[in-house]
């Protein structure tokens, strides 16, 4: 086994996103603060919130307080709440979940590009990772023969997740079909992740992998559709002797969700509030994908993407003839603006700009990346 693989879009974007004036590293919209939450819940001064102040930050219950876990079932057709476990962030339920299925085999697929901490992990804990590629000309979208071959391959689970990141863009039916029926083919598990589902573009919900095999977990969490990253609140759906099995991985990692955050999670998935939340979240991505998609255009053939269906993320290919983590690492000390390099995804040549933050931040920091894109092609040119 090769030596330690760090994940290097956590550390660039831990170790610097604070410390830039323009944060464009992020995946989600501009975050929610809890008074902006509570005021949605109509429960800002109310009896509720004064019992929020009041919480005791005791031990909450280790897999998700029963109302919270009965909240998100009711977001997937036929869940039960005894089939979700409650995690510390998405993170730690795709954590977990990796855990459990190596059991099943070390030899696991992923849909590439993606978020790389099952990849890194698989290949860190002594796994073998067969990519699947998406194809950029096919709107990033996978080949089913590959899909199918990776399961030939040896495979035991397949990681994808949809909508992707970086790309923003969800899985065709027909694909989703595909990787379905692969899998049941050869008993093996699918992981999805479906962290950017409710932050689509034009409304329209993306259809979960949930249901559609019993061999699946699905996780999720309030940080990108929901602009809650802070609560630290995730989960895993999945079949109840599955989560079972989840759950008691969680017992030696963080053991319990942080209990003011179970509260508020509760009160973020209520149905009404949660509409009015992926309503916010929904109109920030709208205005804010027109914004970046003019800005490519005045810049002629510069870049080139395909505009997100969801979150608040645009994986745009550039000409420059530079390495993107130079680029990226020429942005955050000449002009303080924070980008993730393509090459932190396998893919060089081109950057994931977030576009969530508030018009006033997002239009200076795009004037800054032109800037350097400009400078940049100055000097190749003298």
């Amino acid at each position: 086994m090769a030596g330690f693989i760090p994940f290097e879009m956590e550390r660039w974007q831990s170790t610097w996103e604070h410390r830039v004036e323009f944060n464009l590293s992020e995946s989600g919209v501009h975050p929610l603060s809890t008074r902006e939450l509570l005021g949605m819940a109509g429960e800002e001064g109310t009896a509720l919130g004064r019992e929020l102040l009041d919480l005791r930050h005791g031990y909450g219950q280790s897999n998700g307080s029963d109302l919270l876990r009965t909240r998100i079932a009711e977001l997937y057709p036929s869940a039960s709440e005894d089939g979700v476990l409650v995690t510390v962030g998405g993170a730690e339920a795709n954590f977990a979940t990796l855990w459990r299925l190596l059991e099943e085999g070390e030899d696991w697929a992923a849909i590439l590009p993606t978020y790389m901490q099952i990849p890194g992990l698989v290949r860190n804990l002594g796994g073998e990772l067969i990519p699947v590629r998406l194809r950029e000309g096919d709107g990033w979208q996978p080949d089913p023969d590959e899909v199918a071959r990776a399961f030939q391959e040896g495979a035991r689970v397949l990681l994808v997740t949809n909508p992707g990141n970086p790309t923003g863009m969800r899985l065709e039916e027909d694909r989703m079909q595909a990787i379905v029926e692969h899998a049941a083919q050869h008993g093996a598990w699918i992981v999805a992740d479906e962290v950017y589902a409710g932050a689509e573009a034009d409304g329209q919900p993306t259809p979960s992998f949930y249901g559609r095999y019993p061999r699946t977990v699905v996780t999720q969490s309030l940080s990108k559709a929901y602009g809650l990253p802070g609560l630290r609140v995730g989960w895993a759906v999945t079949s109840p002797e599955m989560a079972a099995d989840l759950w008691a991985r969680t017992d030696y990692t963080t053991i319990t969700p942080a209990t003011l955050s179970d509260h508020l999670a509760t009160l973020a998935l209520h149905p009404q509030v949660r509409s009015r939340i992926l309503e916010r979240t929904r109109g920030i991505i709208r205005q804010n994908r027109d914004r970046l998609a003019r800005w490519v255009e005045e810049q002629g053939d510069r870049f080139t993407y395909h505009p997100p269906d969801a979150g608040a993320i645009a994986f745009l290919r550039y000409r420059t003839p530079m390495n993107s983590s130079k680029i990226a690492e020429r942005l955050r000390v000449e002009e303080s603006v924070l980008v993730v390099p393509g090459d932190q995804f396998g893919m060089d040549g081109f950057l994931r700009l977030g576009f969530g933050p508030p018009a006033h931040e997002l239009d200076p920091a795009l004037a800054r990346v032109r800037r350097l894109f400009d400078q940049i092609e100055n000097e190749t040119k003298g």
